[in-house]
């Protein structure tokens, strides 16, 4: 037995999505037995462009009974009954969400009629209910409105129930291992089929082709589904809209988390939040004023001539100079941490030996610069990141030169990787972010059996 249902509703997110009709018929497979179908009152405004979707307003719902005044109706008659719908998650999803506001559990099996249709009736452009009406002739009245829908509906089903090969067909979607009710509509389920247990990235593409989410798992397969159960209105606006599925395998957590950053920064998904600001880079560099005298500053990248250090806020820039000005006697003047001052009267930096006074040499003082970039340009270090590969022949490297990330790759286990012209070939040239610095570092502290030196040549 079977219940065909199609609801209309204020369309205000899934938490805050609320029923303004129903429209329920009762099938045996033959014949409809019973029928529900009513106005509901949502106990919310409906907006101006859903009624002008399906034509219900305000006022028309203004009498009509509330949710739980008809819910013991619902329950009645789909009581033992599989729920079927046209994009099956979405109608089941509100009903759920609808009865657990008045704290009564709504569970029942499910059969979606997109996905029915993609199976037994392939090769059609879109699945849409007016368009596959449309295509199998089945008439459509009343178009976004729950008994017109739910009517034609009714038939799309039965021409389901009578297709070539659908009795092993439902059999295989009412298998509770099938995951098929949990499924994207538009998502064939060969796409998830293939999806490999293992660490890597995931792409959610729309029907365009388009990249709209980039997720990274240990377990991709595991992870991907996990989206499916998740019933927040931007996961499940998202499944909707997923037509695809692609990823690529990492072999471990830090490649897999390197690879998203890279990607979402490339792809700039729709549903993707994190990493998708541009988090602004600062150079610390030095130049010589008219007198001769070394200055250091900071500035972003771009405005940086030959940056010696990268930080990624002003004020860890600042915070930087001011290490150095205590570290070598520098001046806070010539370092830019006071502007337009004669001389140097930092609250914190005492240790100025005079170049803003003129009783420090140029030289002396040139030298105690020179000596800061040479101290940390000396703490600049070549190593990789070594890690599982894909597969059981090979490693991920992560390369680190002087102390900036430059990419990743893989490597078969027999070749030998003594200096960075060895690993070259290799790698996947990236961008280093303050992501990835960050990513990196965290690593690095509780990883430290997996970092090798290297040779620059």
């Amino acid at each position: 037995m079977y219940t065909i249902i199609d609801i209309e509703t204020t369309g205000n997110g899934i938490q805050g999505n609320k029923i303004t009709e129903i429209s329920i018929f009762k099938y045996d497979g033959y014949d409809v037995i019973d029928e529900f179908t009513t106005l509901i009152n949502p106990e919310a405004e409906i907006p101006y462009f859903i009624t002008g979707l399906t034509g219900i307003d305000n006022n028309m719902v203004r009498n009509a009974p509330k949710f739980s005044e008809v819910a013991a109706q619902i329950l009645k008659i789909t009581e033992g009954t599989i729920f079927v719908a046209h994009n099956v998650s979405f109608d089941y999803n509100i009903i759920k969400h609808e009865f657990k506001s008045i704290g009564v559990d709504f569970i029942r099996k499910k059969l979606c009629t997109v996905r029915l249709s993609r199976k037994l009736f392939p090769g059609y452009n879109s699945y849409s209910l007016g368009k596959l009406c449309s295509a199998l002739k089945i008439p459509l009245t009343d178009r976004h409105r729950a008994r017109g829908d739910a009517e034609a509906t009714t038939i799309l089903f039965n021409k389901l129930l009578r297709a070539d090969d659908a009795d092993e067909v439902f059999k295989s979607f009412l298998n509770a291992r099938s995951q098929e009710a949990t499924l994207p509509p538009s998502l064939p389920k060969s796409d998830f089929d293939k999806l490999p247990n293992t660490p890597g990235i995931y792409f959610f593409k729309n029907a365009k082709g388009k990249i709209i989410y980039v997720g990274k798992a240990i377990d991709i397969r595991k992870r991907v589904l996990s989206h499916f159960y998740d019933k927040t209105t931007k996961e499940i606006t998202m499944c909707q809209e997923t037509s695809a599925i692609d990823f690529e395998l990492s072999g471990s957590e830090i490649m897999a988390l390197l690879m998203e950053s890279d990607a979402i920064k490339q792809h700039y998904p729709e549903y993707n939040r994190s990493q998708k600001r541009k988090v602004q880079a600062f150079g610390i560099f030095t130049y010589e004023d008219r007198n001769g005298v070394m200055h250091l500053a900071w500035n972003t990248q771009k405005m940086a001539p030959n940056a010696f250090y990268t930080l990624y806020s002003k004020t860890a820039s600042r915070t930087f100079l001011q290490e150095l000005c205590k570290t070598y006697k520098l001046c806070p003047k010539f370092c830019h941490l006071q502007e337009n001052v004669p001389q140097c009267s930092h609250y914190d930096i005492l240790e100025c030996e005079g170049i803003c006074q003129g009783t420090e040499d140029i030289e002396t003082y040139n030298a105690k610069v020179k000596q800061a970039i040479i101290d940390i340009q000396s703490k600049n270090e070549n190593y990789i990141i070594r890690e599982k590969g894909r597969n059981m022949d090979e490693s991920g490297v992560i390369l680190i030169q002087d102390n900036t990330y430059m990419g990743y790759g893989f490597v078969e286990n027999e070749i030998a990787i003594e200096n960075i012209n060895d690993l070259t070939p290799f790698i996947t040239a990236q961008k280093n972010t303050f992501e990835t610095e960050r990513l990196i570092a965290n690593y690095m502290i509780k990883n430290e059996d997996r970092i090798y030196n290297l040779a620059s040549t």
